[in-house]
C-alpha cells in the first residue's frame, strides 16, 4: 500500500531522537492504516528501528537530480 517512503529523525525527550516515516500511499483514496504499517515493519525491523510517527504525503520532495530532500521533510 506504499508507493514511496523516506525516514527522518526528530528530537525526542526520552530517546534523544525518534524515527519518523514519510509515506506516499499507492492509493491516496485508501492509504494503509497505522496498524497495517506497524504490522508490516514489525515483521522486518527491530523495535528500536521502527518509526514512532508516520506522515502521509502526496509526493516526496525531490531535487533536480531526483534525490529526496530530507531537510524539507523535517521542516515540512
Amino acid at each position: 500500500g506504499v508507493r514511496e517512503a523516506a525516514v527522518t529523525g526528530e528530537p525526542d525527550a526520552d530517546l534523544g531522537e525518534r524515527i519518523v516515516a514519510w509515506i506516499v500511499p499507492a492509493d491516496p483514496q485508501s492509504p494503509p492504516t497505522l496498524e497495517e504499517l506497524a504490522d508490516h515493519v514489525a515483521r522486518r525491523l527491530a523495535p528500536h528501528k521502527r518509526p514512532r510517527v508516520v506522515h502521509h504525503l502526496d509526493a516526496l520532495p525531490r531535487n533536480d537530480m531526483g534525490k529526496i530532500m530530507k531537510r524539507a521533510l523535517a521542516h515540512g
